[in-house]
């Protein structure tokens, strides 16, 4: 008996009955078959705005670890950890978001952060391409001292929330999607903050919403250049689902020490590799490598530098001056289009000169992740802005 058809026959009399084990076992509900399409060995029940997974539980975790290993033995073994980090925990509870698009019911897994009393407003963070927003428990966690609410989604696709196996990927739909979260959640302005990729979707998000954009903070951002027009050649969404299906974690660490950490390494480095890694484990892996194959595609070719003058917002660039991230800077691009990509002192100054109301912060010898490798240089000065832009 495979798992899925075990949660399938457990649907009905796991319905009234919750997981005590945080982010280690799938809530239960009433949508199967769009769950195993989303990767998930479970079907969800989650009410909009509850905790994920709930704290109240009516099963003891001594009865569901022996659940657990009966399954285990039943099945064969279990099918991995499987694509929505079951296994990790996140540094503050997540709650699921359920909307439907594209013809599909997904969930979108974030965290709200509550801030310390008095409240200066709520700041919306973006994660990057090969993270989710557990990445930013440093800065929430700052965040909440100084006073702010911090709101922070998986992106669909992306850590906890729903890999779908069809999904046309835009930064305008995951905008939506994002705005369709806060809007549920009452939120009517929002500081704005998205790194790398998660920059391309703030840009994105504030060019749609600019009434409900306080500020906007672009940390270390892709898209402050258009690679195909620097002579980058098109990889297609075949070749790129290639490449993702190649991945080590082994390759993932050298990619990350070379590219994001100038060759060093530390050991509050890892568990990013860590949790990126656990994608591959999992027998449903080539869904995930799939979604990642269409995001590079997005990335590639959507372009945001070219509307950056269009900004009406108060915006700041934190630039990290190491930084060299490029999409195409590997082997696909010729020798004499790489070595003119990524320079992000220049990207940075360009984009400053470019965005009316804009800022600059340029971090000397910090790389691609200035909230991980130097957060004591990049979190005052972002404060300091956001502050500023709070009437306090």
């Amino acid at each position: 008996m495979r798992p899925h058809a075990f949660w399938g026959s457990m649907q009905g009399w796991t319905a009234g009955n919750r997981w005590p084990v945080a982010g280690n076992a799938p809530t239960t509900g009433r949508r199967v078959a769009a769950q195993r399409q989303a990767g998930r060995p479970g079907p969800p029940a989650v009410v909009r705005g509850a905790e994920h997974p709930p704290t109240d539980v009516s099963v003891s975790p001594m009865k569901w670890q022996t659940v657990l290993l009966a399954l285990a033995f039943a099945c064969g073994g279990l099918r991995g950890k499987g694509l929505r980090l079951e296994a990790y925990a996140y540094p503050f509870p997540t709650k699921v978001y359920r909307l439907e698009s594209q013809r599909q019911t997904l969930e979108m897994v974030y965290m709200d952060v509550p801030p310390v009393p008095p409240s200066r407003g709520t700041v919306l963070l973006f994660h990057g391409k090969n993270f989710s927003g557990s990445y930013f428990g440093q800065t929430a966690a700052a965040l909440r001292a100084a006073g702010y609410r911090v709101v922070i989604p998986d992106q669909i696709g992306f850590g906890k929330s729903t890999k779908p196996a069809h999904y046309q990927y835009t930064f305008q739909q995951l905008a939506r999607n994002t705005w369709q979260l806060l809007h549920a959640l009452g939120m009517q302005h929002v500081h704005v903050l998205g790194h790398s990729m998660g920059g391309m979707i703030a840009t994105r998000f504030a060019l749609m919403y600019p009434e409900h954009v306080t500020s906007l903070t672009l940390l270390d951002p892709l898209g402050l250049e258009d690679w195909k027009a620097k002579g980058v050649p098109y990889t297609s969404v075949d070749d790129n689902y290639r490449h993702e299906l190649a991945k080590t974690p082994d390759s993932l660490r050298r990619y990350e020490q070379k590219s994001y950490y100038d060759g060093k390494w530390r050991p509050e480095y890892q568990p990013w590799v860590d949790q990126a890694a656990s994608f591959s484990r999992s027998p449903d892996y080539p869904l995930m490598a799939w979604n990642q194959a269409l995001t590079s595609d997005m990335i590639f070719t959507q372009p945001v530098v070219y509307e950056l003058p269009l900004l009406r917002v108060p915006t700041l660039l934190i630039i990290g001056q190491r930084d060299r991230t490029a999409i195409g800077a590997s082997a696909s691009a010729p020798p004499s289009v790489r070595e003119k990509l990524g320079d992000y002192p220049a990207l940075g100054r360009a984009a400053h000169a470019a965005i009316p109301n804009s800022e600059l912060v340029e971090l000397d010898g910090v790389g691609h992740l200035p909230h991980i490798e130097a957060f004591d240089r990049f979190f005052p000065p972002f404060r300091a802005f956001l502050n500023r832009h709070s009437g306090q």
